[in-house]
């Protein structure tokens, strides 16, 4: 009998069948900013087909699929055979191949490769997070294996190939595959030089047996691997085939998947190696070395996919308020929940313009360039992974009632918001290391100050920011201790140069008022009453038609 005690009214429309990328003012102008008149009709027409398609309807069931049904390990075959394969949802596959295919594994060859790809990175992480664990993987493991010529020729057209081809076979065979990677260990943790696995070298020329273990092993249903492991001339990096040149598979034990707070849709495993095959890559004794380009591209993803995050969860309060009406008119005209969805606004637009400004410069690849990134990099991702936590959680309460329940997708946000701030190094890992580069690269430091000063003379509060960070820098007694203070200080100061460079007026002027000029509280929802908060809000707003 159908119900008659109430009629369903004053319900928001689900935020679906839109362009996540046509929608998104901040990350389409920051496209048409840093790339090439001559490439960018076919930049924005494949970034275009990307954001339908993860706007769509199809796309965020997939995402739903792949995180209700989380992968299953399979040591073993029915004849007792040990296989240790990761069994994933189609849903998952489906995710995996539309991504490939769409190139987010490809960036170091093309015109203005990673700049196209942090956008559709940015853009397709809003329809499922988890799988983007082995896209960064696979994409940052080409600047290590670079160092080696000969396994660069053979894994680099693989690495970079838009097929997805699932299930482990030779990788000569696939037309695709997909790289992990493996550094921890469970007595060291981010102190990787206390590794104990070790690596016995055999008569083949670069050829090691491994023996040990990881603690946190990457992606562990991929084709191959970047680990470190202590061979006789210190610390190495190795390449570790799934199925060996001859179609055997190689030892690779996978002893259990983590059961991790968010991220459900991706395995993360613990690995044993029992006189596992490797290939070094590199130079022996120099494995931190050889690996650190592979850990610098995945920091630059842990940004850019802290950034996507962050849209998605401002733009679902955004539109939640637009929809829905309280006290005789719709929630986003109300000035309390205005400041608030501004304050989000802000932290999201700052985040996305830091993050394409990153991958812009990786493009250039010059010395500059270079020299700004080994500051910028880390200070960025220690900050905007930080602040994707509270945003998300923020946007949630914005939903009220409805934001705590599965079905609106903030919970999932909400769980897979820490991720970013805690993989590879957590938050003093990268503040220490903004320490280290200013001590041992002074031309960082120069290159940074360059990057911020074509801002100076723009506004007050970012000059005066400015002059207070270097104040800082002047004075290094217990610096170690203030290493996070540091980092912070030199993201914002980086966010509100390129804001004031690029952003309308209305959204740096407030941006600099609060988060440089200090009338801000310690809560969002407490920017100063009197700017003009609507326009900042409207700029956020993802128009579905």
């Amino acid at each position: 009998m159908a119900a008659t005690t109430h009629t369903v009214t004053n319900q928001v429309p689900p935020l679906v069948g839109h362009d996540l990328f046509a929608t998104d003012r901040v990350l389409s102008e920051a496209v048409e900013r840093h790339v090439e008149p001559g490439v960018l009709p076919v930049v924005l027409e494949e970034l275009g087909e990307l954001g339908r398609a993860a706007g769509s309807a199809q796309a965020q069931e997939w995402g739903a699929q792949a995180n209700a049904h989380p992968p299953v390990l399979r040591t073993h075959d029915r004849y007792g055979h040990r296989v240790d394969e990761v069994e994933f949802h189609p849903a998952w596959h489906r995710l995996l191949g539309h991504a490939v295919s769409a190139g987010l594994t490809d960036a170091w060859g093309r015109p203005a490769g990673h700049v196209r790809r942090a956008a559709g990175f940015l853009v397709w992480t809003q329809a499922e997070a988890g799988h983007g664990c082995p896209l960064s993987m696979t994409h940052a493991a080409v600047p290590a294996l670079r160092t080696d010529p000969e396994l660069a020729a053979v894994w680099e057209p693989l690495l970079t190939s838009h097929t997805y081809v699932e299930g482990l076979r030779n990788p000569r065979e696939k037309a695709g595959v997909l790289f992990g990677m493996g550094m921890t260990e469970k007595q060291g943790g981010s102190d990787v030089r206390s590794n104990t696995t070790r690596a016995e070298p055999l008569s083949g020329e670069g050829a090691y047996l491994l023996t040990g273990h990881k603690w946190f092993c990457s992606a562990p249903m991929s084709d191959g691997f970047l680990v470190l492991a202590r061979a006789p001339g210190g610390l190495s990096c190795f390449l570790v085939p799934r199925v060996l040149p001859d179609g055997t598979r190689n030892v690779f034990l996978i002893q259990r998947l983590k059961d991790k707070l968010g991220n459900r849709s991706n395995a993360s495993a613990e690995v044993e190696f029992d006189g596992t095959w490797a290939r070094l890559v590199g130079e022996e004794g120099r494995g931190v070395r050889t690996i650190i380009e592979m850990v610098a591209a995945t920091r630059l993803d842990c940004v850019v996919g802290s950034a996507g995050l962050m849209r998605q969860a401002v733009a679902q309060a955004v539109h939640h308020s637009a929809y829905r009406d309280v006290f005789g008119g719709p929630l986003i005209d109300k000035p309390l929940m205005r400041n608030v969805l501004a304050d989000l606004a802000l932290e999201s637009e700052a985040a996305t313009v830091l993050a394409m400004r990153l991958a812009a410069a990786y493009d250039a690849d010059t010395e500059a360039e270079r020299a700004f990134l080994r500051l910028a990099l880390p200070a960025a991702k220690y900050w905007v992974t930080k602040r994707c936590t509270a945003v998300v959680g923020e946007a949630l309460e914005c939903l009220g009632g409805n934001g705590y329940v599965e079905e609106s997708g903030l919970p999932r946000l909400l769980r897979e918001a820490p991720l970013n701030s805690i993989w590879e190094g957590s938050g003093n890992v990268q503040a220490l290391d903004v320490l280290r580069a200013l001590r041992r690269e002074p031309q960082a430091l120069d290159a940074f100050l360059r990057e911020v000063g074509k801002a100076r003379g723009a506004d007050h509060r970012l000059d005066a920011a400015i002059k207070g960070l270097l104040t800082e820098l002047a004075d290094l007694d217990g610096v170690e201790g203030r290493a996070r203070r540091l980092a912070e200080r030199f993201a914002l100061v980086l966010q509100g140069s390129l804001l004031v460079r690029w952003a309308p007026p209305e959204v740096a002027d407030t941006f600099c008022a609060s988060r440089l000029g200090g009338d801000w509280g310690a809560a969002f929802g407490t920017l100063p009453h009197s700017l003009d908060l609507a326009s900042v809000v409207a700029r956020a707003r993802p128009a579905v038609e």
